[in-house]
């Protein structure tokens, strides 16, 4: 065996574990219990994502996957800090709503 197959080898075992990682973090993502768990899962998905598409840019030895993986990056930053805004603005109103009731009382 030489050490381009043991590295082939490497690679294709990585890539299974990461996408078993990322199967059951969709799960976590299904299940819940609550919204925090649930976008941390969806950021942990993100991750994992950009770690296999880096992983393929040095198996295939293509370099515009690394581009394809900072993109990647930044839409996913982007979109768990949206979820987090929407999320910070249901719970406030949530508390302004609890408070109203609690002043009504």
């Amino acid at each position: 065996m030489t050490i381009a197959m043991a590295y082939e080898t490497l690679y294709t075992v990585v890539l299974v574990v990461l996408s078993v990682l990322t199967l059951l973090c969709l799960v976590r993502a299904i299940q819940g219990p609550s919204i925090p768990d649930r976008i941390v899962s969806i950021n942990m998905i993100s991750t994992l994502t950009i770690a296999m598409i880096c992983i393929l840019a040095i198996r295939q030895h293509q370099g515009y996957l690394v581009d394809v993986a900072l993109i990647y990056a930044l839409i996913g930053f982007l979109a768990v800090v949206v979820l987090c805004k929407v999320y910070m603005g249901i719970t406030l109103e949530k508390r302004e709503k609890q408070k109203e009731g609690e002043k009504h009382a």
